[in-house]
């Protein structure tokens, strides 16, 4: 699925009545000018019997019609000109009816005459979806652009320039195949602003993305088994889970760990992996930890289906907040 199903709804409908609404004004502005310059109504309804007349031309036979068509557009033509000259004659931009759409490249329909979808449509999408990621205030500052090296030691600034080059390739990928990623090391390193760089960049590049933390995710998994009541027919709250191009899980390992969710995360990971859709999930628990807290299955699967980016060196919010 290229974005979520509730965004591209609500982005549509947002197209829709805009592009009525500037439909709307602009019939508003042909009445106006229908009522101050009479001769403006009378060559427009002469024009809007274009089609009838050709229609009917059509219908005489195929003798001569090349040459009454050929009449009717000079005809038609220069009806157009004198409206121009009226209107400007009268003050009035030569366009003054015409609908005033955001997008003059598609009409403010989304989609452009070769059927693809229009840029202004992709980013209003895109702008969506960075709303309804879970990540909106970190993707707005936090960028591949952005990342500094600068807080890595000397040692340490190979290894993780070379982490950086693995997951901006990552990013690029993560919307369209499967590729998962395991962000590994303790708090303040970088594994939030490369996460939100991942994000920015897969849904920049339209496909959707759906942020959480562990806690929340398995809380949402309690309600749906739990919580939700005989004939509850609120939206589902763990389908965005299994239906986004990019799940990221953040602090994996901070969760309850407990029979329930460690089914759930398994049945997660499996049915994504199956899907052929991307996770990356960040943690930081160390991998001894891993091995005690989650069961072989999952194991597997992390140390076996996701690229490992160990993150090294010394917390970076505390070398700003000391700067």
């Amino acid at each position: 699925m290229p974005y979520g199903k509730d965004n591209l709804k609500t982005i549509q409908e947002s197209f829709r009545q805009k592009r009525a609404k500037a439909e709307l004004a602009a019939e508003d502005r042909k009445r106006e000018l229908h009522a101050r310059i009479p001769k403006i109504k009378e060559i427009d309804d002469a024009l809007s019997k274009t089609g009838i007349r050709i229609l009917s031309e059509s219908l005489r036979g195929s003798q001569g019609l090349e040459g009454r068509i050929a009449a009717l557009r000079r005809e038609t033509e220069e009806l157009i000109e004198m409206r121009r000259g009226i209107l400007l004659g009268a003050g009035y931009d030569e366009n003054y009816d015409e609908p005033k759409y955001d997008c003059q490249e598609c009409k403010d329909t989304g989609v452009l005459k070769d059927g693809r979808t229009c840029k202004c449509f992709s980013r209003a999408i895109c702008t969506a979806e960075f709303e309804s990621s879970g990540m909106a205030r970190l993707i707005s500052k936090q960028s591949f652009e952005n990342f500094s090296l600068d807080y890595y030691s000397e040692g340490e600034r190979a290894h993780m320039a070379s982490i950086f080059e693995r997951v901006s390739s990552y990013a690029q990928d993560a919307g369209k195949v499967m590729r998962n990623m395991l962000f590994m090391g303790t708090t303040g390193l970088g594994k939030t602003h490369l996460s939100s760089a991942v994000a920015r960049k897969v849904i920049e590049n339209g496909g959707s993305v759906v942020y959480e933390s562990a806690q929340n995710i398995f809380s949402d998994f309690e309600y749906e088994r739990f919580s939700r009541g005989y004939g509850d027919m609120s939206p589902s709250r763990t389908a965005k889970y299994y239906e986004c191009d990019l799940l990221i899980i953040d602090d994996l390992g901070t969760e309850v760990t407990n029979q329930f969710t460690v089914s759930c995360l398994y049945n997660l990971m499996n049915s994504r992996i199956v899907e052929e859709k991307s996770m990356l999930i960040s943690t930081n628990i160390q991998k001894e930890e891993i091995l005690k807290r989650y069961s072989d299955r999952i194991i597997s699967r992390l140390f076996g289906e996701f690229e490992i980016c160990v993150f090294t060196g010394r917390d970076i919010r505390s070398q700003k907040l000391r700067r």
